[in-house]
């Protein structure tokens, strides 16, 4: 019997894929305050389900396209002066809303959309298993590969441009990227809770990290706590597991934020 064949052993696989590739990116988010885009591009994956459903197409390359087109459309209306909230606001719930319609016009095709609204960890396979690792590495290898570039047009768009780094493209970078995590999370937490793993993980990490590279880490750290717990808990108390994971990163971040509070407190 081999060690994938069990489900736990596969649900904590694909959890620890996913917090891999989007704490470090959630980092990114957090700084350059895209929660919103992240929301935005989760939103229109269930519109890529419901496209791959209808041209029989797998689900993974259909969410991907979707939300790659999403992130691509935001980017260049963004550049034209559009208010950013706004945009992402109406581009987020009508995307959503079509990819809902969209599916329940699919004849002879029955989907579970609660699966893909808060994910189906426990139904994770091993193809599944490799498409998410295999996002999160390419994911993380681009993070790697453009750290540098990409923290300076976080940190200081006009030293980055000075330095021949267009902010723009490593804007454009981020939304592939985010695109990509979106795609791969799908099938852990689902549409509603992804930006929940991009945002809360980071923002968790945030008081205790005095550098960006160390808030990259922690983040890491606490998403596979969550990950971890929230698997275990969903398993003693039969809970849904992609909602028991993010409540756990809730927890954490809530207890980090106490902390944070009462250090502050004692310093003064």
């Amino acid at each position: 019997m081999s060690l994938l064949d069990d489900f736990m052993i596969r649900a904590t696989l694909a959890g620890l894929g996913v917090v891999m590739a989007a704490a470090p990116l959630g980092c990114f988010v957090v700084w350059r305050r895209m929660a919103y885009f992240g929301d935005a591009t989760a939103h229109a994956s269930i519109l890529g389900v419901a496209l791959a459903l209808a041209f029989n197409v797998s689900i993974f390359g259909g969410v991907l396209s979707v939300a790659l087109i999403m992130a691509l459309t935001v980017s260049a209306l963004g550049g034209r002066g559009y208010a950013m909230d706004t945009l992402l606001g109406v581009m987020a719930h009508s995307s959503l809303a079509f990819g809902l319609v969209a599916v329940s016009l699919i004849d002879g095709v029955r989907i579970d959309l609660m699966a893909y609204l808060f994910g189906d960890i426990l139904a994770v396979g091993r193809m599944d298993l490799l498409v998410i690792w295999g996002g999160a590495a390419l994911v993380l290898l681009l993070l790697l590969t453009r750290w540098s570039a990409l923290l300076t047009a976080t940190l200081n768009p006009d030293l980055a441009s000075a330095a021949g780094i267009s902010p723009r493209r490593e804007q454009l970078i981020l939304s592939l990227a985010l695109a990509m995590v979106v795609a791969v999370a799908i099938k852990v937490v689902g549409v509603l809770l992804i930006a929940a793993m991009l945002l809360i993980p980071a923002a968790a990490a945030r008081p205790f990290a005095r550098t960006p590279e160390r808030m990259a880490v922690l983040a890491v750290g606490i998403g596979m706590v969550s990950v971890l717990a929230g698997i275990q808990l969903a398993f003693h108390f039969d809970t849904p597991t992609g909602p028991t994971i993010v409540c756990v990163a809730a927890v954490l971040f809530c207890a980090a934020s106490v902390a944070d509070l009462l250090k502050k407190g004692s310093a003064r």
